[in-house]
């Protein structure tokens, strides 16, 4: 038994030696500091964005976005919130509401750093209740030189709704024929408002894989979005991580649930050996 026992241990450090020699960190966000998150690396999307959702993201405000105890707390609150975007006659409607009931933030690496290939891993506890919808994601970063969605792809790391309580969500969206397709996996976890889990994918040249913590629960076939130059999945992008509230999959909100946090530990980017991540890119 002993010899069995050291021939276990032996191989098990080698495994995680061989493991930590696969990837290589080059970027991340420890968290290890105090007060708004880290301006060199994040930026904000501003107002009501997207998917009629029923929260106006804020910008630098502390209330929503801060850092403290070696933690990212997103915060989405139940408050009364101008909208500097508002228009009394305008069709969109980002713009002709004068005043949200919600307050969130969506923080965003667009035009500060962006990844093509590599694994992309966030360590966060999730928030509670009918109307959250956190995620964790990517997209392509040529949306900085005005190509749309799907046409600039998304990789969407992790979403959840709360209600949906015991699931997660992994998708990419991507054209096809200029029409937008989707494919995408989901996984049973218990409570993920109630303990920390790594939400990761490991990007490669002709795949994206899906984990959860270990569990790897869905493969995704780059060639799904063309064999050509235009395959969003061969360019880099941008890293979202958000608190929405309602909108088209959010749903009714429960008001009584709030203020609710999203908790971020870290977020880390590495270089995976096998496919090869490009110098993360800082260029507009």
């Amino acid at each position: 038994m002993n010899v069995l026992l050291f021939v276990v241990i032996i191989l098990s450090i080698l495994t995680q030696h061989l493991y930590a020699e696969d990837k290589k960190l080059v970027w991340s966000d420890e968290f290890d500091y105090d007060g708004l998150p880290d301006k060199t690396k994040w930026g904000y999307e501003e107002g009501f964005v997207r998917n009629k959702e029923k929260q106006y993201y804020t910008k630098a405000r502390k209330q929503n976005a801060r850092v403290e105890n070696g933690m990212l707390i997103i915060e989405g609150k139940k408050e009364k919130f101008k909208n500097i975007n508002y228009k009394k006659d305008s069709k969109k409607w980002q713009e002709n509401i004068k005043y949200a009931n919600y307050t969130s933030v969506s923080l965003i690496t667009l035009n500060k750093v962006s990844w093509k290939y590599g694994r992309i891993e966030v360590k966060a506890k999730l928030p509670k209740g009918k109307g959250v919808w956190p995620a964790i994601w990517m997209m392509g970063a040529i949306r900085s030189t005005g190509v749309r969605w799907p046409q600039c792809g998304e990789i969407d790391i992790m979403e959840y709704v709360g209600k949906d309580p015991n699931r997660i969500h992994g998708n990419a969206h991507y054209p096809v024929n200029g029409k937008h397709k989707s494919s995408g996996g989901k996984l049973k976890i218990l409570k993920p408002y109630s303990d920390f889990h790594i939400y990761a994918v490991e990007w490669h040249d002709n795949r994206i894989d899906y984990f959860v913590d270990k569990q790897k629960y869905f493969t995704f076939q780059i060639d799904k979005a063309g064999k050509g130059k235009n395959n969003p999945f061969r360019k880099p992008f941008y890293m979202l991580i958000n608190l929405a509230l309602g909108g088209n999959w959010g749903g009714p909100i429960d008001d009584n649930i709030f203020p609710q946090k999203f908790l971020v530990d870290y977020v880390r980017v590495y270089e995976l050996k096998k496919s090869k991540l490009e110098e993360p890119s800082d260029k507009k």
